[in-house]
C-alpha cells in the first residue's frame, strides 16, 4: 500500500513537472533577430532578393527567414503582387515594432563595443544639412569620439519618405509638412530674403511689388521645403511670380543670380556669408517678413534610441518621452 501511495506521487510530481515545461515550451519566445531583419529588409526593397543583398545574406536564406516568420506569428506579412512583396494590414502593424528590436538589439551590440550608442541616422533637408547642422554635428563628435552620425542631405520631401520607412531616426525639415506616421515638432525659426547680385538694377532701392511681379526670379525645385514656403510667401503677395530657372541646389542659386540673372528668395542662414562678402545683397522690399519654421520629424512608432535623444538635446530640440 506505502509503495503504491509513494508512485501515486511520483506520478503526480512527474505530471506536474512535465505541465510546467509544456508551459515554459509554449511561452518561449518563436521569432528571432534574424527573421526580423529579413522581414524590415524585405519591406523596404519589395523583394527577397533585393533584401538579401541589402542584409547580405543568400536568397533562399531570406526566404526561409521570411516563411519561418510568417509561420511563427500564423498571419501572411506580404501580398504577392508577382514577384512583388507589398507589405498587408498585418506587416505594417509589425514593421515599427520589429524595427524597434533591432534598433535595441543594436544598441546591445554597441554597449560591448565601446561606442556611445549604436551609429546615429540623420535625414535633413538642404538648408539645414547644408547651413546649420555641420557644426553641430562637428561638435556632438568631438564630445562623443565614438559616436558615428551618418548624415544624409535631401530636399524635404525626401526626408520626410526617409523618416515614414525607418530609414533614419530622425529628420530635420523646413516647411509645414505633416504624414499620418509622423511626429513633427518645431524646431527654431528661419527668414527668408530676396537676394540679387549687386549691379541688379533692384539693388539699393526700394522694390515695388510690380517690379518683384516682373523680376526672373531662381528658385529651388519641386518638393523643397524652400520652395514650397517661397511659393506660398511670394504668390500671397505679388501679382505673379515669372519662374526663369529651378535648381536642385541653394550653392546654384547663389551663383546663377550673383552672375546678375534674376532674384532669388533664400534663407538668411544660406545667404550670410555672400552677403557679408558682397557677392549678393538684400533687396528691400514692402513685402511683409517671411518666417518660417524648421522642424525636427520622427516616427510615432520607433523607439527613440538614446543617441537620438541625446543628439537632439545637443542640437536644442525638443526630447519626446519614451
Amino acid at each position: 500500500m506505502l509503495c503504491s501511495l509513494d508512485q501515486t506521487k511520483k506520478q503526480r510530481i512527474s505530471l506536474t513537472m512535465t505541465g510546467k515545461t509544456d508551459q515554459a515550451q509554449s511561452q518561449r519566445l518563436r521569432l528571432n533577430l534574424r527573421q526580423l531583419e529579413v522581414f524590415v529588409a524585405t519591406a523596404r526593397e519589395g523583394s527577397t532578393r533585393a533584401a538579401a543583398d541589402r542584409i547580405a545574406r543568400s536568397q533562399s536564406a531570406a526566404s526561409s527567414a521570411l516563411a519561418d516568420l510568417e509561420s511563427s506569428v500564423g498571419v501572411q506579412l506580404f501580398d504577392r503582387l508577382g514577384r512583388r512583396l507589398v507589405l498587408n494590414e498585418n506587416g505594417r502593424a509589425l514593421l515599427p515594432k520589429a524595427q524597434a528590436l533591432l534598433d535595441q538589439a543594436a544598441e546591445v551590440e554597441a554597449l560591448f563595443s565601446g561606442e556611445h550608442a549604436a551609429p546615429l541616422r540623420v535625414a535633413a533637408s538642404f538648408t539645414i544639412g547644408e547651413y546649420l547642422l555641420p557644426e553641430r554635428v562637428s561638435t556632438w563628435t568631438a564630445q562623443h569620439p565614438q559616436s558615428q552620425v551618418h548624415l544624409h542631405i535631401a530636399n524635404t520631401h525626401d526626408v520626410i519618405e526617409a523618416v515614414a520607412g525607418f530609414d533614419v531616426d530622425v529628420g530635420f525639415i523646413e516647411g509645414p509638412q505633416t504624414h499620418p506616421d509622423l511626429v513633427v515638432r518645431a524646431w527654431r525659426e528661419d527668414e527668408l530674403v530676396i537676394v540679387a547680385a549687386p549691379g541688379h538694377e533692384l539693388a539699393g532701392r526700394i522694390a515695388t511689388h510690380r517690379q518683384l511681379s516682373q523680376a526672373t526670379w531662381v528658385l529651388r525645385e519641386h518638393g523643397s521645403g524652400t520652395r514650397q514656403v517661397t511659393d506660398a510667401w511670394l504668390i500671397q503677395n505679388l501679382e505673379q511670380v515669372h519662374v526663369g530657372f529651378e535648381l536642385g541646389s541653394t550653392e546654384a542659386i547663389k551663383r546663377v543670380v550673383a552672375s546678375g540673372t534674376g532674384l532669388a528668395c533664400l534663407s538668411r542662414y544660406t545667404v550670410a556669408q555672400a552677403l557679408e562678402d558682397g557677392h549678393l545683397v538684400e533687396l528691400r522690399t514692402r513685402l511683409p517678413a517671411g518666417v518660417r519654421r524648421l522642424a525636427t520629424v520622427m516616427h510615432r512608432d520607433k523607439l527613440l534610441g538614446r543617441a537620438t535623444a541625446d543628439f537632439l538635446r545637443h542640437c536644442g530640440a525638443i526630447v519626446p518621452r519614451r
